[in-house]
This record gives structure tokens, C-alpha cells and sequence, in this order.
């Protein structure tokens, strides 16, 4: 999996916002194959408007993220978030705040408001994981 500061400086080298979008969809196509049964409403994330799905195995102190989605996009989303919160632990990963850490991305002001939604439904689900988790 690329590291967070690998993307972050990949984007900031990407001028046009088309070329971003073509690597969000990148990112989002090396994420690992998604079990078939975890593709259940448990694991379902509410307010995408796309499909998405995520869980989290323990793995000691860590949390192993799992995810994916129907749309292109948002896979690229989910590998962002992934590269964010990878490698840290559950109290790590509540202590991020997100706004900060992806306000380089300028995600806000290129993502349609239904998607930006799905995305922080995304965060959220992910923090409730690391919550739930601990």
C-alpha cells in the first residue's frame, strides 16, 4: 500500500484535477479483494451514495482495515483513508483528525456534496471501528 505522505506528494505534483481523479482510481484498484460475504448490510457504510462496505480485524493493538465500493472514486477514497490509518493503533487512529490531515487534498471543494458526505460517513465508520475495537 502507498503511505499517506506518498499520496499526499503525488497529488500536490498533479496539477489538473482530472489527473487526480485518475489516480484516486489507481489507488482505489490496489486495494485487496473484498470478501463476497462481508458485501452485507453489517458491513454496509450508511450515507454513500455509492456502495460501500468496510470492516476491521484486530490484528493486537492495530486494527487491519478492509474495504470497498461499486464506484471507481470512492475505492480511490477508501485507499486514501486506508493510508491515513494504516499502521496505527486504535487510540492512534481516534487521535487523528481528519480535517487537517486532508485539507491538503482540497477534497472539499472537488468532490460532489453527496459524495463528501459518503466520505465522512466513511471517517466516521472507521473511527466507530478503532471505538468499538478498543
Amino acid at each position: 500500500m502507498t503511505s499517506f505522505d506518498d499520496i499526499r506528494a503525488d497529488f500536490e505534483f498533479l496539477d489538473e484535477w482530472d489527473d487526480r481523479y485518475k489516480y484516486l482510481i489507481d489507488l482505489g484498484r490496489q486495494l485487496a479483494p473484498y470478501p463476497e460475504a462481508r458485501r452485507d448490510e453489517a458491513h454496509k457504510v450508511r450515507g454513500c451514495a455509492s456502495q460501500v462496505w468496510f470492516h476491521a480485524e484486530p490484528d493486537g493493538e492495530r486494527l487491519a482495515l478492509h474495504g470497498d465500493s461499486d464506484a471507481h472514486i470512492v475505492k480511490g477514497l477508501i485507499a486514501l483513508l486506508f493510508a491515513l490509518y494504516s499502521g496505527k493503533t486504535r487510540a492512534e487512529i481516534l487521535k487523528i483528525d481528519p480535517q487537517t490531515a486532508l485539507e491538503p487534498f482540497d477534497l472539499k471543494g472537488h468532490l460532489t456534496p453527496q459524495r463528501s458526505n459518503g466520505f465522512a460517513s466513511m471517517i466516521e465508520r472507521i473511527q466507530r471501528l478503532a471505538a468499538n475495537n478498543a
